[in-house]
């Protein structure tokens, strides 16, 4: 598998935005640019749940399933990398309860095991959240993490960054605007 994780732009297209209509559309080398770009974080979630095999074969089968169901992705409803990890969740799904009728079969694995579609769901948020703060400058991701992940209020993250309290509140308000385009799914 070939993949390079700090793809932003392509040669072939200028922007993620420039991408997502191409892929859309069904452009010539859409389907390998957003290979490049997004199958790290797609194999990435599948390997949080499946074996190195099966998280190969599933990533495939991601990019396969999306470029044959292209017609249905809109990117004026959401990014390409929700609508991506929309179907990777349901591929892992799917995965996931083979693997439990061949675990009952074989009765060598207990399927309790086996993650469930709620973990699978979580698993997926975690990534797309995760993803979403690195498209964030540095400063802006600070302000998010310190503010949600340390519990400051916005005085508290205003002091310990030294900038103003209302650079803290329009730094919170617009990330979290950048990333909720990002995470929302294109079409569910």
């Amino acid at each position: 598998m070939f993949y390079t994780s700090d793809v932003t732009k392509t040669p072939e297209f200028e922007s993620v935005h420039t991408l997502e209509k191409a892929f859309a559309r069904g452009e010539d080398q859409s389907l390998r640019a957003a290979y490049l770009l997004h199958g790290k974080l797609i194999y990435t979630y599948c390997r949080r749940t499946l074996d190195d095999a099966r998280a190969e074969d599933v990533t495939q089968d991601v990019f396969v399933s999306a470029w044959r169901s292209r017609h249905r992705f809109d990117p004026t409803k959401g990014t390409l990398v929700a609508w991506l990890v929309s179907i990777t969740k349901n591929r892992i799904v799917d995965n996931v309860r083979a693997e439990r009728r061949h675990t009952e079969r074989r009765a060598s694995r207990d399927p309790a095991d086996l993650p469930t579609d709620s973990e699978i769901d979580a698993i997926g948020t975690k990534l797309m959240i995760a993803d979403a703060l690195r498209s964030l400058s540095d400063r802006e991701r600070l302000v998010v993490m310190l503010h949600y992940f340390e519990g400051l209020t916005h005085r508290q993250v205003a002091d310990r960054m030294s900038i103003p309290l209302g650079t803290v509140k329009s730094d919170i308000r617009r990330s979290l605007l950048q990333m909720r385009h990002l995470v929302e799914p294109a079409n569910e």
